[in-house]
């Protein structure tokens, strides 16, 4: 947890950009809302201004056209981004058109003068079970996209946490139901994390993130059953025909020596000079 992170200047206005994990999923609270690591934070570093942009899905293209407009409006002095698992469980997965898009994202936040955290994913297939060929195929597809997290961060001088060093977040605790969404352990853990690696650039987090639990809705063992059920089973089973459709299309087009058709990218939108190197949170 934190405690009073000193730094040279206050967060006026905070911006979080993503999908399901940023908009909360997994940390229920009354009223049939989601809570999540965004209003934590927001209330750490005292914001004045606080927007949650990020949905359910969102890939990094809906981050690149729709959720940056609408960030760099606001102008934040501090952003989080949390985005691209999506795009690594669809068939249509490319990793050039990423780092573009990606590296426009962070870019024109950078530029507008906000201070950046960014992440490095974890190993899903220690949390959440997969058959053989859809874990290995996820795994590849995780490396490319940290890999890319990487070098748009390096690129821009944004902050990163490397959710698989934050110490914790294997524990089953740290996940909800369904084992792709923080639990609302897990979501109080990216809260301090992210102030940590805000307060490393020079802003200012005045309060706390706590990791105690509190405001949160239970979750029962029912729970837990009645997700399998109805969402798990099936979520697998989807996931599984998409890439394994992609993975055998693949495998027929090295053996007829084709090349693989993607996506046009061309040349990024938006190129800054290169900034100081990112840090990588938590250390050890």
């Amino acid at each position: 947890m934190t405690t009073g992170l000193p730094g040279s200047r206050r967060v006026r206005s905070l911006a979080v950009l993503g999908d399901s994990v940023a908009a909360g999923m997994g940390d229920p609270v009354p009223g049939g809302r989601w809570r999540g690591f965004a209003p934590l934070l927001a209330d750490a570093v005292e914001a004045a201004r606080f927007t949650n942009l990020a949905t359910s899905g969102a890939r990094v293209a809906e981050v690149r056209h729709t959720q940056l407009p609408d960030a760099l409006r606001v102008e934040p002095d501090a952003a989080i981004v949390m985005i691209g698992m999506n795009d690594t469980m669809r068939s249509d997965f490319n990793a050039e058109l990423l780092w573009q898009q990606l590296n426009h994202v962070m870019c024109s936040l950078v530029a507008a003068g906000a201070a950046v955290v960014t992440i490095r994913y974890h190993d899903h297939a220690r949390v959440f079970r997969l058959p053989a060929p859809l874990r290995r195929l996820l795994n590849r597809r995780i490396d490319a996209l940290n890999r890319i997290l990487t070098s748009v961060a390096e690129a821009h001088g944004a902050a990163i946490v490397d959710l698989d060093r934050l110490p914790g977040a294997y524990h089953p605790a740290a996940w909800s139901v369904d084992r792709l969404h923080p639990s609302e352990l897990g979501h109080r853990m990216l809260a301090a994390a992210f102030a940590t690696g805000l307060a490393e650039q020079g802003l200012t987090v005045p309060s706390e993130v706590s990791l105690t639990c509190s405001g949160g809705v239970p979750v029962t063992r029912l729970d837990h059953v009645r997700w399998l059920l109805i969402k798990g089973v099936p979520w697998v089973a989807s996931r599984t025909r998409d890439l394994t459709r992609y993975s055998l299309a693949s495998l027929l087009r090295a053996l007829l020596r084709r090349t693989p058709r993607t996506e046009a990218a061309g040349a990024p939108a938006h190129i800054c000079p290169p900034s100081d190197p990112p840090r990588a949170w938590p250390a050890g």
